[in-house]
């Protein structure tokens, strides 16, 4: 998921794909390390990319556009 994507979305899409990019983050990590390591990685880097929008839009009232 990408940066123009996530901004697209409003906040409760937001807060719902995060669930559901924690959940798979949980189902990574039980497989072996060996297996989910790239795929952690990336499910890492999108919740942080909602996260950051989210504390954006927090701090400002509103998403903040480039």
């Amino acid at each position: 998921m990408k940066r123009n994507e996530i901004k697209k979305l409003n906040k409760t899409e937001r807060e719902k794909k995060l669930r559901e990019l924690k959940t798979e983050l949980i189902k990574v990590r039980g497989k072996s390390a060996e297996k989910s390591g790239p795929k952690k990685k990336e499910i890492q880097k999108m919740i942080a990319r909602i996260l950051t929008f989210n504390n954006l839009e927090n701090k400002s009232g509103k998403l903040i556009k480039k």
